[in-house]
């Protein structure tokens, strides 16, 4: 395989390491987090004038014909500033649902406006009993007329809050743990009979509880075939993770960067900590760690973009691999900074809540173990 990003591929890396590195520092970070909104609505415009919000999307439905790589490169980047702007929720998550089952008059009708940041997706696939199971859903929806009645409650929607239309994953037969008879649905946020209930997360985001009462939603607002959801709902999730990694991986390099700094410039007994040889080992382990997940992430990537159905088990195995390093590598940054590590004024703390919350998501490190063994 070769992982030499094309010329275009790094003239976006730049674009967006300089847009963090100008836009995102830490007090702006915080200051956007404690806003009404949770972002900024300028940088969200400005992703959209570069072209960012289109780039996954095909040219026929207004993006740029860009792949899971061309995402890659945006997250790590976002990673490494960890940018609030709800790209996952809306771009890839809620825009990967339409963009892979979505039909030809619903992409005409959404795509364009979420290309040009003028809308905004959700992807409500959670529930509280379903705990890392995507097929355990309860939420129901059924068929009447020419409509079909949605109840049942969704869990850690992220940024609903903002969403014009919210993408809801419901059954509509079978059991409760089913592949089969699960289907996904594009609700409008203003539904009659859609309530939501709006929380900051602990690593300084937005989500919402969502129940839906009696939600009606026309035949054509169906993603992909009555029945059939659970292939585009294990795509998106795929190319979530993927996304995910690639935050973590961001984030762990400033980890590592900024706790060799540290250990450089702290002195004890009269010499810099970057001296001791434990200290120096435990921070090669945390490079160690940062570059194997780096060459998983690349290797997963590549193989979701070849041939995704056979890119399933390695993309257990990177899961895994990102839960447990994202683990170790925040640990030991928070360590070696000693009681700084964990205060809010320092950033090290607030990367490793992020990589505790991307353990969490889709899967945690157990989950995807036990997954990738059992494939």
């Amino acid at each position: 395989m070769n992982f030499e990003l094309s010329d275009e591929q790094k003239m976006i890396q730049q674009s967006v390491e300089r847009f963090v590195q100008d836009n995102y520092d830490l007090n702006t970070r915080i200051s956007l987090s404690s806003d009404d909104l949770g972002y900024s609505d300028d940088y969200w415009k400005s992703m959209a004038e570069l072209g960012w919000l289109g780039l996954p999307f095909d040219e026929s439905d207004g993006g740029f014909g860009g792949n899971q790589i061309d995402v890659l490169v945006i997250m790590e980047q976002f990673g490494k500033g960890l940018v609030l702007e709800p790209y996952l929720a809306s771009i890839v998550m809620g825009g990967g649902a339409l963009k892979k089952g979505g039909t030809e008059s619903l992409k005409k009708e959404i795509l364009p406006g979420l290309v040009e940041g003028t809308k905004q997706l959700s992807f409500a696939y959670a529930e509280q009993q379903s705990r890392f199971d995507l097929e355990d859903v309860i939420t129901s929806a059924r068929k009447e007329g020419d409509n079909f009645i949605l109840n049942g409650q969704k869990s850690m929607v992220q940024n609903a809050e903002t969403a014009d239309h919210i993408v809801v994953v419901a059954r509509t037969s079978g059991g409760q743990i089913d592949e089969n008879g699960i289907t996904l649905f594009l609700i409008d946020a203003k539904s009659d009979g859609l309530s939501m209930d709006h929380f900051p997360t602990v690593d300084g985001l937005r989500a919402s509880e969502i129940i839906l009462e009696n939600v009606s939603v026309n035949v054509d607002r169906v993603i992909g075939n009555v029945d059939e959801g659970f292939e585009i709902l294990q795509s998106v999730a795929n190319d979530a993770i993927l996304a995910l990694s690639a935050e973590a991986l961001g984030a762990m390099e400033v980890l590592y960067k900024d706790t060799v700094e540290y250990t450089q410039q702290r002195e004890q007994f009269d010499h810099p900590m970057s001296e001791f040889q434990v200290l120096q080992h435990r921070m090669v382990d945390m490079f160690m760690e940062y570059e194997q997940c780096k060459s998983m992430l690349y290797r997963a990537t590549m193989e979701s973009v070849q041939d995704p159905k056979s890119a399933q088990r390695t993309i257990h195995g990177l899961k895994h691999l990102i839960g447990k390093s994202g683990l170790f590598v925040g640990e030991n940054a928070v360590q070696l900074h000693g009681g700084m590590g964990v205060t809010e004024e320092l950033r090290v703390g607030h990367f490793f809540k992020r990589l505790l919350v991307i353990d969490a998501m889709f899967g945690n490190a157990d989950h995807h173990l036990q997954k990738f063994t059992t494939y």
